[in-house]
């Protein structure tokens, strides 16, 4: 899924936290990190944005429920 425009990268990592299973980031050269390992959140958001916001990244969820939590993340901003 490709989520967008996200403003408040500790609350979206805070949803990451919560998902049961695998989050990854999908890179631009086809590379995936681990969301849930702190080190990648870290090193992927070092070189994906500078000025605090991220304006689209593709990540891969695999549980449903982690799904729901990352939509409801995008639309509600919870």
């Amino acid at each position: 899924m490709k989520v967008q425009n996200i403003t408040d990268v500790d609350k979206f990592f805070k949803v990451v936290d919560q998902c049961k299973g695998r989050v990854e980031l999908v890179t631009g050269e086809g590379d995936r990190l681990n969301l849930k390992s702190k080190l990648s959140q870290y090193v992927s958001m070092a070189n994906i944005f500078s000025n605090g916001e991220i304006p689209e990244l593709e990540i891969i969820a695999y549980e449903k429920e982690d799904i729901d939590k990352l939509v409801n993340f995008m639309i509600n901003g919870q």
